[in-house]
């Protein structure tokens, strides 16, 4: 009798393993709210009005979103998709630069600039469940485009450009979280992310929120 009741309990054990398997792997799809900064000094006035290798500095934040999608490997490892907008970042303000064409001419300008981007990135997720948060860092790569616009006005002789911009790109991209699971398939995530653009910084803080199927 004990013998049927030891095989019957480890039947009962192993039917049971794929279920638990089940709740820590499987697709999820979600979508985030952010809060994203751009600095750059390397963002060039426009020709022909103004010297070449002119540069200013872009320094802003703005609401940035994202969608995701990703398969849960397990409670450890996940794959994932994200296309993100980052929204529009601006500057203006008057910089002393070179005038063409006397490039050894130093006139005070006043620059006006937007700066958007946006665009695709797969990660590879590590996890780490310590009670009902979870740890999380994640390390991927960034395909994207960005739009710039440039508008110049001399000061002094009010000679005005209009440059603009569009581009793609792709870098390395990382990030670190925290979550929190709540209704079994809900989880919710603070985190921040860093985009390892070239000749600027980009640092975005989000609000994620994932279903888990």
């Amino acid at each position: 009798m004990k013998k049927y009741a030891v095989a019957a309990f480890a039947a009962v054990g192993l039917m049971s393993l794929p279920v638990m398997a089940a709740e820590d792997s499987g697709f999820y799809v979600g979508a985030g709210l952010g809060y994203g900064s751009i600095d750059t000094d390397s963002l060039t006035l426009p020709e022909p009005f103004f010297a070449e290798d002119q540069f200013f500095k872009l320094d802003d934040s703005a609401t940035a979103w994202k969608i995701f999608g990703g398969w849960r490997l397990n409670k450890y490892i996940a794959f994932e998709l994200d296309y993100m907008d980052l929204g529009t970042v601006s500057t203006d303000g008057v910089y002393s630069f070179d005038v063409v064409p006397m490039p050894t001419s130093t006139q005070d300008v006043y620059v006006k600039a937007d700066l958007g981007l946006s665009g695709w990135a797969p990660y590879v997720i590590g996890s780490y469940p310590i009670g009902m948060f979870e740890l999380s860092g994640k390390v991927g790569y960034v395909w994207y485009d960005y739009d710039i616009d440039v508008y110049a006005r001399d000061q002094t002789s009010l000679e005005e450009g209009w440059g603009s911009v569009s581009d793609s790109d792709d870098d390395f991209a990382w990030g670190l979280g925290v979550g929190v699971t709540v209704f079994d398939n809900l989880n919710l995530k603070l985190e921040y992310e860093a985009i390892e653009v070239s000749d600027a910084n980009v640092d975005v803080w989000w609000l994620t929120g994932a279903w888990r199927f």
